[in-house]
């Protein structure tokens, strides 16, 4: 009998009312919590800020499931929450554009974003809301409370960024940090080479003018943020570790800048 039940309810349930993603959390109050955030943030992205997007023709052939997104980080909440408005105006034929904000009655609700467990569960319970909006949750093991450290490496991370693959999209910032032209961090790189998603680079800016580094209060209003998605990359699993790095680098923009090595070299 539960055997007929579990295979009768998935043919039932066309609105996903007992939909569940693979870590187990209900979709419909995910689908929820992305409506209601999206419109609280909306306004943040056109009004008191313009948002200029380019490249999300890049978007619109993607399967459903397997796309990695890479991108700089600027600050903790926002760069997610913007590029989640982006995903649900793609998914209603929008191009380039977050203007019309009809889009948040039907987001894309299979997509999850990589988050440091620390910053999800110690800040309060706004990041914990936005965690049930798609965080997958890692451990850190170089950084703790805005210190380095050195600690064991959270073996189950790429597991857990395995299975949001095989269900939707996953945005994951490789530099796990907001400083700029941070390194990147190898296990995206073995992420990569594991599970053979295809990789869109992302590069915003302006987020660190505009907003707090939560990204929840404001510095500057009537700022331009931007946002470019570049070409999707399919990358070869027998590519070395290195080399996937230096393109990563290269397409997310990351690479320091020469004024700024030799700078760096005075410096010393």
């Amino acid at each position: 009998m539960n055997q007929h039940l579990k295979k009768l309810l998935p043919m039932l349930d066309v609105f996903g009312i007992f939909e569940r993603d693979p870590f187990g959390n209900s979709m419909l109050v995910k689908r929820i919590i992305m409506i209601v955030l999206g419109w609280i943030t909306y306004s943040r992205l056109r009004g008191i800020n313009k948002t200029r997007i380019s490249g999300t023709e890049h978007l619109e052939g993607l399967p459903n499931e397997g796309v990695l997104f890479l991108s700089n980080h600027q600050t903790y909440f926002m760069d997610v929450i913007c590029l989640y408005h982006i995903f649900f105006s793609v998914k209603w034929g929008f191009r380039n554009s977050v203007n019309f904000p009809i889009y948040l009655f039907a987001p894309r609700s299979k997509v999850f974003y990589v988050a440091a467990s620390e910053t999800m569960n110690e800040g309060g319970l706004i990041p914990r809301v936005f965690s049930q909006a798609g965080a997958i949750l890692v451990n850190r093991s170089w950084r703790e409370k805005g210190k380095d450290v050195k600690k064991e490496v959270d073996t189950a991370a790429e597991d857990k960024v395995g299975k949001g693959l095989s269900y939707g999209w996953v945005v994951s910032f490789p530099q796990g940090t907001t400083t700029p032209y941070a390194p990147l961090r190898k296990g995206t790189a073995h992420l990569i080479k594991t599970h053979n998603p295809i990789v869109v680079p992302v590069v915003i800016n302006g987020f660190r003018r505009a907003f707090d580094k939560k990204g929840l209060r404001f510095k500057k209003r009537n700022t331009t943020l931007s946002v470019t998605f570049k070409e999707p990359i399919r990358f070869d699993k027998d590519m070395p570790t290195e080399e996937i790095m230096d393109i990563l680098r290269d397409k997310i923009e990351q690479k320091i800048p020469v004024q700024k090595l030799v700078w760096l070299r005075d410096k010393e």
